[in-house]
C-alpha cells in the first residue's frame, strides 16, 4: 500500500554556514520532504540541482566566500509545488546583466551557467530588487 502524502505543507527555515556537511544536511531535509510528498525522482533531481546552484552562488558570488558569512534557506513543499528562497549577505546583482553562457562569445566564460540551470529546471525563478535573494518555484508536472 502506498504511503499517504502529508496533508499539510512541509516547511523549514535555516541559516547555513559555508560548511559542506551543513549544506548537505539541509539539502537532504528538503529532498526528504520532496520524496514524502510523492514527487518523482526527476523532480527531485531538478530541485537538488537548482538548490545547489543557488546556495553555491550565494556563498561564492553573493558573499564572496567571506569567512563567517551565511546564506538563509527557506523552503516549503506541498502536493502541488515546491518553493525555495535563498538569500545571501552580499550587495546583490542584476540577473539581466549576467552574460548568456550559450552565446558563442561566452562559451569559455565560467559565469552564468548556474542561473541558466536554475531557470531550466524550475518553473519560475525570480530575484529580489536588491539582487541578493532568489525565489524558485517548482510546480508538480502532471506526469508525477
Amino acid at each position: 500500500m502506498p504511503e499517504k502524502q502529508p496533508s499539510k505543507p512541509l516547511h523549514e527555515s535555516v541559516t547555513l554556514r559555508n560548511d559542506p556537511d551543513e549544506i548537505r544536511d539541509a539539502e537532504n531535509k528538503l529532498l526528504g520532504a520532496v520524496e514524502r510528498m510523492g514527487y518523482s525522482s526527476a523532480s527531485a533531481f531538478a530541485v537538488r540541482l537548482a538548490l545547489e546552484e543557488a546556495v553555491v552562488n550565494g556563498f561564492k558570488h553573493g558573499n564572496r566566500n567571506r569567512p563567517g558569512s551565511t546564506v538563509k534557506l527557506d523552503w516549503s513543499v506541498d502536493a502541488d509545488r515546491i518553493r525555495i528562497l535563498v538569500e545571501d549577505q552580499g550587495a546583490g546583482f542584476e540577473p539581466d546583466q549576467v552574460p548568456d553562457p550559450r552565446e558563442p562569445e561566452n562559451l569559455e566564460r565560467p559565469s552564468g551557467r548556474g542561473i541558466m540551470l536554475m531557470r531550466a529546471y524550475m518553473t519560475r525563478v525570480e530575484y529580489s530588487k536588491s539582487g541578493n535573494r532568489v525565489e524558485m518555484i517548482y510546480e508538480r508536472p502532471s506526469s508525477d
